[in-house]
This record gives structure tokens, C-alpha cells and sequence, in this order.
């Protein structure tokens, strides 16, 4: 059986390469890649570009990947002073392909901005700013420096998928993130926390193809979740012969 094909969704940034080469770029942390291709599955990078959910047709398996911050307006809100990085074409780019991959009983791993995607695509909520919610001290497990990846534990709802597939109900993560799921979309629920309160995980009960995490398993030897993924891609290759 061939190996099943999982999409990765892309950020659009500006980029230098060699000596003279600075231009708009789809850019990708090597690391996705790397993650989705030791889970057994082909990694195939996708551009935030209109239409790009058309690829679809063709994938087993979808990574919303992490990134800059979700467009306030998308659920109701006016910018923080704080929210950054905001990129129309991303976002619809990437609603486009949430919203084809459920239709289609596609297998989708949320990570970080994916998981607040996921979140506000069923009309939840978002906290721009966790540190006007928990004050600076405790934000700083959440957003250690600029640039670097924290630690911090978790607990994982012991009924959850999530701990299932951990075979544990505390696990330590790798997190870079200043907003955080506020209120919850339709169909979704918690499936872990922070020693703060703030939400880690998300699950759709009715829909065992989805999966979101607020921290970064690509960044830290955690193969679960991308086994996971490429494990649920591969039956629906399957369904679909």
C-alpha cells in the first residue's frame, strides 16, 4: 500500500537566501515536514493561495501548522494593540481547506494557530493577549522569549484521545503562543490544560478525525500525534481505494 499523502498548510513571509535573493516566500519549518515523513506518511506543503483547497481531492491527511495570529474580525473582535502577524489570504486559504477536509471525513491535526483556527472556524473565541488573562509571570510559561520554543507540563483529560494516544494523563510540551482558546466552538472540548486554566487541546467527539494541540509536538521528539495522523490517513486512503 503507498505511503498516505498529508497536506501541510504554509506560511507567506518574506525571505533572504544566498547573497542577493529577497522576495516574498511559501516558507514551512522543516521540522512539519520532517515529523509527518518519520510518521510514515508524504509530507506536501501547501500555499496560502485562493483555491488551494482544491488539493484536497488528493490528500489523506491535513496539518493546520502554526504561525501568525488569527484576523480578530474573523470572530467578532477588534485587534489588541499586541495581535501581530495577521495575513488575510492565510486565513482564508486555510478555512477553505478546514472547512473541505471536514466535509470530506479528512483526517486534521491542529498545532498552535491550527488550533485556533479549528476554533474560531465552529465560532468560538479567541484571548489576543495571555498575559492581560494571566498577568506576565504565569504568560511566560506560554511565551518564554522571542524566537524560543518553552516547556511547560500539561494535563490531559484522562477520557480524551488525547491521553489514550500518550498513554498519560501529564505530558511536558513545547510551546511558543500569546493567545489562547477563549470561548469554545461548536462541537469541540477541552482535552488538556495548562496549570494556569488555559487550553491545550481540543477535540470534536463526533468527529474522531480531528485533533488540535496548542503546543508544537514537530519541535520536541514527540512522534504521537503525527503517528496518529498518519495512521487515520492511511484508512481514509483506504475508504477512498
Amino acid at each position: 500500500m503507498a505511503a498516505p499523502v498529508i497536506g501541510i498548510s504554509a506560511y507567506a513571509e518574506e525571505a533572504r537566501w544566498g547573497r542577493e535573493w529577497a522576495m516574498p516566500a511559501v516558507l514551512l519549518p522543516d521540522a512539519y515536514a520532517r515529523a509527518v515523513a518519520a510518521a510514515g506518511a508524504v509530507p506536501v506543503v501547501l500555499p496560502p493561495v485562493a483555491g488551494v483547497h482544491a488539493a484536497l481531492d488528493r490528500l489523506d491527511g491535513l496539518v493546520l501548522a502554526g504561525g501568525g495570529d488569527v484576523d480578530p474580525a474573523r470572530y467578532g473582535a477588534a485587534p489588541h494593540e499586541r495581535t501581530g502577524g495577521v495575513l488575510a489570504a492565510r486565513d482564508d486559504a486555510e478555512l477553505a481547506l478546514l472547512e473541505a477536509a471536514l466535509a470530506a471525513g479528512t483526517p486534521v491535526l491542529g498545532i498552535c494557530r491550527g488550533m485556533q483556527l479549528l476554533n474560531v472556524a465552529r465560532g468560538g473565541t479567541l484571548h489576543q493577549h495571555l498575559p492581560d488573562v494571566l498577568g506576565d509571570t504565569a504568560a511566560a510559561a506560554h511565551l518564554e522569549r522571542p524566537g524560543v520554543f518553552g516547556d511547560h507540563p500539561v494535563r490531559l483529560d484522562p477520557a480524551s484521545r488525547l491521553a489514550a494516544l500518550h498513554g498519560a494523563t501529564r505530558v511536558t510540551v513545547a510551546a511558543y503562543h500569546h493567545q489562547a482558546v477563549a470561548d469554545l466552538g461548536h462541537g469541540l472540548v477541552p482535552a488538556a490544560w495548562a496549570d494556569d486554566g488555559t487550553v491545550e487541546a481540543l477535540e470534536a467527539p463526533e468527529e474522531p478525525g480531528v485533533l488540535a494541540v496548542q503546543w508544537h509536538p514537530e519541535m520536541r521528539a514527540d512522534p504521537v500525534l503525527f503517528r496518529w495522523l498518519a495512521e487515520a490517513a492511511a484508512k481514509r486512503a483506504a475508504e477512498r481505494g
